[in-house]
């Protein structure tokens, strides 16, 4: 997969003239993260590792281009957290400053605004964390964009493995779904956790919706209560999740809950604490169970910021990995 993706980075790099950029001195690349706003941690990770990236390049004398090396110039917006503003932030860095490319945003709610007006300028966006199908496929030709690359998994893959290990792995045979209907994403991989889990065997018993900035979930976790299910599926951002186990709790609910890849912030437990102990997600990566590979970023990410890296910082990490291949590539 990440060869077919990097040869599909190399043949558009090629189309937009990469090779003309060796004129410049400098090679500017933009980041739109989260900063602000509902998911400020996943904002960081995204600018921690991009900032990593780069420095790594410069520090060994910039990114070989045809027969020069450039620097990299690093253009970091904020979001917010909202679409609209992703849409001006990605509209920003390609008409005023002129990047080559993008990485992000990350949230799909996000990335699919910022993804609309990437493909319409002809510029590369890549996003490292959104898994929702719109934000690499054009709806109205249901054909991939062109422009708009991911280095993630999609929804209907991790919506399939967290049904069958909710069937196989946790032994239930019904269960309640909570998300967000006004997010592509939470909406999506609701929908696919359905239709995976009824099409396996299971039932679903309770498939209650709230909004985007709701705050009490009491209503619906009654009718999931009273549904009685095994298990209670969360396919909502780590800001939303421990609230939405607290109220559940004091409602005297007491069966597993699974998540998401939405749960994959270091502030999960910092927000939730105990009462997430004990329950699974799906994740595109962890830090304890790593690849050899991988092991140089988590130490160099540790030192660098004091943490271990998240998924969202591993995503980001390899989408500049990919970006960097394709230009050296299509730079030739």
């Amino acid at each position: 997969m990440r060869k077919a993706l990097s040869l599909l980075l190399f043949s558009v790099l090629v189309s937009l003239g990469v090779a003309a950029w060796g004129a410049e001195k400098t090679l500017k690349l933009g980041v739109i993260a989260e900063l602000t706003g509902d998911m400020p941690a996943v904002g960081a990770s995204c600018r921690n590792a991009a900032e990593m990236a780069v420095k790594e390049i410069n520090a060994a004398g910039g990114l070989p281009v045809g027969k020069q090396k450039m620097k990299v110039d690093l253009v970091v917006e904020d979001n917010a957290g909202k679409a609209d503003q992703s849409a001006a932030a990605a509209q920003k860095l390609i008409t005023q400053d002129e990047v080559l490319a993008i990485v992000g945003p990350n949230a799909s709610r996000y990335a699919i605004p910022a993804s609309e007006i990437a493909e319409s300028e002809k510029t590369v966006l890549i996003t490292p964390w959104s898994t929702a199908l719109n934000t690499t496929l054009d709806t109205a030709t249901n054909q991939p964009k062109k422009y708009v690359f991911r280095a993630c998994f999609i929804d209907p893959f991790q919506g399939g493995v967290v049904a069958k290990f909710a069937l196989e792995n946790l032994k239930t045979k019904k269960a309640a779904v909570l998300y967000d209907v006004a997010s592509d994403y939470n909406k999506g991989i609701a929908e696919v956790f359905k239709a995976n889990y009824e099409k396996l065997g299971g039932k679903i018993v309770a498939f209650e919706t709230y909004t985007t900035n709701d705050k009490d979930f009491s209503a619906q976790l009654t009718k999931i209560k009273d549904a009685k299910p095994d298990v209670i599926f969360l396919p909502n951002y780590y800001s939303e999740v421990p609230l939405q186990v607290q109220q559940a709790k004091r409602l005297g609910i007491t069966v597993p809950f699974i998540g998401s890849d939405s749960w994959g912030s270091n502030e999960l437990l910092t927000l939730g604490g105990a009462d997430l102990n004990g329950y699974y997600f799906s994740t595109h990566y962890a830090a304890d169970n790593a690849a050899p590979v991988a092991k140089k970023f988590i130490a160099d990410y540790e030192k660098a910021y004091g943490a271990k890296p998240d998924d969202v910082a591993a995503l980001t990490y390899d989408a500049f990995g990919l970006l960097f291949g394709a230009i050296k590539s299509a730079g030739k």
